[in-house]
């Protein structure tokens, strides 16, 4: 072996010993912990333990998931509920995390919750979109004026950090592309919320891009993450300083941004100013990973798919898998915010549970990696 290929080995050998040091390191992050947080209650568990009867179902007959779900405002002539990936447990694909199906093409399914039965239906993309390397995560629908609705969706192909827009032809069930963005101070988006045709807000789950500084910034706590607001015209970081920025939403009243800091166990509440600007009002501290973050229309309520144990999304074992978790969030401005379990599994039906969205008594549940949940409450 010549002294260049020796070198170039034990490059190698010595940046795969630091990669393991530091993913060794980030279990220890994602240990389970307990702080001084929010108190919760679980009045309401033994409602979802009794819908997970007869009224409750997986969805379509197969196997579905959904790292993150949007349902769509209620001025269409149904309320169509959007969410990622495709069929057959195609999921997300993230070099840290398992997946079920590691080859296959992500996509967007669609249901509408008005129906009786409601079934998930995977929306045909137009021509001249790459569906070969559609790796879909955070997604977010806008309904313009003229009612045209726009559908927003994070893609990471090749791990790479894109935002795809994307106009929904609902007689067609169709998505026609409309562009594809990319932007310096969007180096790693997760999730993202959209407030206007061209217009949205994005978090950054890390500061950069490259997979062993990802896991470099996570041991050191650098807290360099933010969130970025995106415009034709302007692009800004409007938010900074968290461990780990993810799923983000909007109040009611559009008055308010909130933010999953997942890594610190929090829940950031943001004012909105006129210039998009926004400004920090509080922090809800939980005993939980928090992901992804949805909006009951009908009450303003904030619902959180968790993950009480990180270590085990990292570590898959399916003797001993992820558990799932979700929290209701009432008066969430108020100084004592409500919290309550809707719904607890561990690991024996839903696995890595990280969205849940309610509309009318109906609640939607989804994964990283494994399936979808559909209850009548």
């Amino acid at each position: 072996m010549t002294i260049g290929k020796t070198i170039a080995l034990t490059r190698r050998t010595f940046v795969g010993k630091v990669m393991s040091l530091l993913f060794n390191m980030l279990l220890v992050i994602l240990e389970p912990r307990k702080t001084k947080s929010a108190t919760v209650s679980t009045v309401s568990l033994s409602i979802c333990q009794e819908v997970m009867g007869p009224d409750a179902m997986i969805l379509g007959g197969v196997i579905c998931i959904s790292e993150v779900i949007d349902i769509s405002p209620g001025n269409l002539d149904s309320s169509l509920c959007f969410f990622q990936p495709s069929i057959s447990h195609e999921g997300l694909k993230c070099p840290s995390l398992h997946s079920f199906a590691p080859d296959k093409p992500g996509g967007i399914l669609m249901m509408d919750l008005n129906e009786e039965n409601p079934r998930a239906l995977e929306l045909r993309i137009s021509r001249g979109f790459n569906l070969a390397l559609f790796n879909p995560h955070g997604i977010s629908t806008f309904i313009d004026s003229d009612d045209t609705v726009y559908l927003f969706v994070v893609n990471h192909p090749e791990f790479k950090n894109t935002v795809e827009i994307f106009k929904f032809e609902e007689e067609e069930n169709s998505l026609w592309h409309l562009k594809t963005i990319k932007h310096e101070l969007l180096p790693s988006v997760n999730d993202i919320i959209a407030v206007g045709p061209e217009h949205f807000y994005a978090t950054n789950d890390h500061y950069f891009s490259d997979p062993f500084l990802k896991y470099l910034e996570t041991y050191l706590n650098l807290h360099w993450t933010n969130v970025v607001y995106y415009s034709p015209n302007e692009v800004k970081v409007v938010a900074e300083g968290f461990d780990s920025a993810n799923g983000i939403n909007i109040s009611p009243d559009k008055k308010y941004i909130y933010v999953a800091d997942i890594l610190a166990h929090e829940i950031h509440v943001l004012e909105k100013h006129p210039n998009m600007n926004l400004t920090q009002l509080k922090v809800l501290k939980l005993d939980t990973l928090v992901d992804n973050l949805s909006i009951d229309p009908s009450s303003g309520d904030v619902l959180v798919g968790c993950h009480p144990n990180g270590q085990k999304l990292f570590v898959y074992d399916p003797k001993n898998p992820p558990s799932s978790e979700v929290l209701r969030i009432q008066n969430i401005l108020s100084e004592k915010p409500t919290v309550t379990t809707v719904y607890a599994n561990n690991g024996s039906v839903l696995q890595g549970s990280s969205v849940a969205s309610v509309y009318d008594k109906k609640l939607l549940i989804g994964t990283l990696y494994h399936r979808a949940l559909y209850c009548e409450l």
